[in-house]
């Protein structure tokens, strides 16, 4: 009984709303969002263990498809389900892992060998040092296109281009 009232004032209120001007503006679609955390789909995480299985589904009753074996890897959380997230590697690959196997800090792969680190965010700074490609960097601050990396104790700039998991995920 208390339901059908909740929804005839609902319905009720709906009708006496007043109609919406012409010159309303329309809000933009916003960023799909996670089921269970409500953060954004898909974003970028590390892998917090020195392993983490990858499995065929959301339980710890799935198949174990491989592992994966570098601590702070980046990965793309592109779905969520319960304590499961659905995650990409930079080659596509991927499958569900635990979330507590996830961290929320930020790193990068390097994608370009000898990737050049300028002192500050222009490539006309001093270089200085040089990363390997496939390096996992810790990342800091991004803006303009470039970000703040660490590696083996060494900070420097580099293009955002040049760094998987710095950018903005790929929907």
């Amino acid at each position: 009984m208390m339901r059908r009232l909740a929804f005839a004032l609902l319905i009720g209120l709906t009708a006496w709303a007043p109609v919406a001007q012409a010159t309303e503006v329309v809000a933009q679609p916003a960023a799909e969002r996670g089921p269970v955390t409500n953060l954004p789909l898909p974003r970028f995480v590390s892998l917090k263990a020195a392993e983490g299985n990858v499995r065929r589904g959301p339980s710890r009753t799935h198949r174990v498809d491989w592992v994966f074996k570098r601590r702070n890897m980046p990965l793309q959380v592109v779905s969520e389900y319960g304590h499961w997230r659905r995650v990409v590697d930079r080659d596509g690959a991927g499958g569900w892992m635990h979330y507590s196997l996830l961290s929320g800090a930020r790193t990068a792969i390097v994608t370009l060998d000898k990737l050049p680190l300028h002192a500050k965010p222009d490539p006309s700074t001093r270089i200085v040092a040089y990363a390997q490609e496939g390096v996992v960097a810790r990342l800091g601050e991004c803006a303009d296109g470039w970000c703040e990396v660490r590696v083996s104790g060494i900070e420097g700039w580099s293009p955002m281009a040049h760094l998987w998991g710095a950018g903005a995920p790929a929907p």
